[in-house]
């Protein structure tokens, strides 16, 4: 993208500031706001400070939003000094948190009603992905819209795909957490098991890793399991209030995921456990109390 463009950055986490370093690295005006205290990477490159959410979005004309849970968005969008105070006509506000889709759906509407665009963008493919650039983002909201936002989105992203309308792309993310909790939960439970039955668990996940059992979660999380590494990442705390937002959508629609409310109970047995700050790949401990063994302890 060779034109210089006004864009606003609101949230700094593992995430975000990441995600909006691309953006200054791509050599556009980046207009970035945070509740806490702004990363240094990013207080000593050229993006622009702001006191609060609403100058963000008085001075960008797409303006991003990246923070935990769907209170949080409501709050950046329309509490005090928010982003809506600050959005004047033809503006876009692209939400790439992990959040309910029907709230969702709520918060496009009232953007929408101040002659502004919405997209809901929530992203996949944690700490890692943002830094290489490299997230899957799963977009709702209008053609035309999307169209327009790409090109700034291809520099945070790899795998970019409008689903549908608002609150579509929230549906995916909850769709993907439900996979990848599960492939967690299944990865764990193998390398607990091989580990107990006397094998080298780093070894069989080399073996596992060249036939049908492999996946991203057997290659990154499976290392992390045997190697002891549960910074995260991605918070198991996160984790469960994606979870929530499944099981909570699931009851409304009349949907029974069980296998998701089992890997929900493992998360809730970590966070009991004082993990809930803990990578999403340390599940394998609520395992490891229940078969009274540790990966790569000595059978």
């Amino acid at each position: 993208m060779s034109a210089k463009l006004k864009l606003g950055f609101v949230g700094l986490g593992i995430m975000g500031a990441p995600m909006a370093g691309q953006l200054v690295k791509a050599g556009h005006e980046v207009f970035i706001s945070t509740r806490s205290k702004v990363p240094q990477e990013l207080a000593s490159s050229a993006a622009i400070q702001c006191a609060s959410p609403s100058e963000v979005a008085q001075k960008a004309d797409i303006i991003f939003a990246m923070v935990p849970d769907t209170p949080d968005v409501e709050k950046v969008l329309f509490g005090d000094k928010g982003v809506a105070a600050g959005l004047s006509k033809g503006k876009v506000v692209v939400d790439m948190s992990s959040i309910s889709p029907i709230a969702t759906k709520e918060y496009a509407k009232k953007i929408n009603a101040l002659g502004c665009d919405y997209l809901d963008a929530p992203v996949s493919g944690g700490e890692v992905g943002a830094k290489n650039a490299t997230l899957s983002i799963m977009v709702g909201g209008d053609e035309a819209v999307f169209n327009k936002i790409k090109p700034v989105l291809d520099l945070m992203g790899k795998n970019i795909n409008l689903v549908g309308g608002n609150g579509d792309g929230q549906t995916a993310k909850v769709a993907n957490q439900i996979i990848v909790a599960l492939n967690i939960e299944a990865v764990a439970e193998a390398l607990v098991f091989a580990s107990k039955a006397g094998a080298d668990p780093a070894k069989v996940r080399l073996a596992l890793m060249g036939g049908f059992a492999s996946s991203k979660i057997l290659e990154v999380h499976g290392e992390r399991m045997v190697k002891r590494t549960f910074d995260p990442g991605f918070r198991i705390e996160l984790h469960q209030k994606d979870l929530n937002l499944a099981l909570n959508s699931a009851r409304a629609l009349g949907v029974s995921l069980p296998n998701t409310a089992t890997a929900q109970e493992l998360f809730n047995s970590c966070a009991a456990h004082g993990g809930k700050a803990w990578d999403h790949s340390a599940m394998v401990k609520a395992l490891e109390k229940l078969a009274n063994f540790e990966v790569g302890q000595k059978a």
